[in-house]
């Protein structure tokens, strides 16, 4: 449970979907908002882990909790589950597209398959979530509100993290067109571009203790307000966002990393100075992590 800086029930009555809701910063989103009275969907390709997940937190908070599993990479999977959603107790107020992959590497290094396997989440998964949703949403006159989880190297860039990079900056075009265009609908689109709140998926794939690399372990040091960020502080910006009150407020991009890339530290450009080696070393050690991960789909 959180301390957030909101009255308790802010959110009751409000139905959201979180991708990615299963862990890592989807989870901390989805307790925050089944805490102020929220009922939360959340969805992942581990379908145990997501109903884990469900039943952790609707345990702990009393707010109803759904768990599903949904590669969001496939159109047609993503239009049955937010179909089975709607019947399920009426129309979501409000949508978090927070499932991405991501994986540091050299561009020279990467293949096809390892550019799709970020891009079909990341560019791809968020555009056919929020087209199910928006599509139903304007045939009923529905209003709501998405938000889209980016990284600040939309703004300057993403070195050896190129495929995440540019799915990130497709994304944040769309809110900022799909503002304009479904504004008149009541819908809006706004986004959260995070700095380093350490978690297990995102750490053992951007900051791997193979190769000598610190650029994330490290990155309190040069970040200018000297930290990482907490996850309440994580939890009460989506909180705003989801809540009622300030419906002016769409297509825009939220960073919240200390100042962070402001100051410099916001992306991996101190990688460079990697040899052979070491990133040799660290891919060893980010194909172990995705192996154990494939292990749990499939168990």
């Amino acid at each position: 449970m959180y301390d957030l800086m909101f009255k308790d029930g802010l959110l009751k009555g409000k139905r959201i979907l979180v991708t990615g809701g299963g862990t890592g910063l989807g989870e901390v989103m989805t307790e925050a908002y089944a805490q102020l009275g929220a009922t939360v969907y959340i969805c992942g390709r581990r379908a145990g882990v997501v109903q884990e997940t469900a039943k952790r937190i609707s345990d702990a908070t009393g707010s109803k909790i759904v768990g599903l599993g949904c590669d969001i990479r496939v159109a047609e999977a993503v239009d049955e589950m937010i179909a089975q959603i709607w019947d399920d107790g009426g129309a979501l107020t409000g949508l978090v597209n927070n499932a991405a992959g991501n994986f540091i590497s050299r561009t020279k290094d990467l293949t096809p398959k390892g550019f799709n396997a970020i891009s079909d989440i990341v560019f791809r998964g968020t555009f056919y979530v929020t087209l199910a949703c928006g599509k139903r949403w304007i045939a009923a006159g529905q209003k709501a509100s998405v938000i889209s989880i980016l990284t600040t190297w939309i703004w300057n860039g993403g070195p050896f993290t190129v495929p995440s990079a540019m799915a990130k900056a497709g994304v944040n075009i769309m809110i900022k067109s799909l503002a304009t265009e479904w504004g008149p609908h009541g819908i809006r689109l706004n986004a959260i571009a995070p700095g380093p709140f350490p978690t297990k998926g995102a750490w053992e794939r951007l900051s791997p203790k193979a190769g000598g690399s610190s650029e994330l372990s490290e990155v309190g040091g040069r970040i200018p307000m000297g930290r990482n960020g907490e996850m309440v502080e994580l939890a009460n910006l989506a909180t705003f966002l989801m809540a009622d009150g300030c419906e002016y407020l769409t297509g825009q991009a939220i960073a919240i990393d200390g100042a962070g890339h402001l100051g410099g530290s916001g992306n991996f450009s101190g990688l460079a100075a990697l040899g052979d080696a070491q990133w040799e070393a660290i891919s060893r050690e980010i194909r172990a992590a995705n192996d154990k991960d494939k292990a749990k789909r499939t168990s």
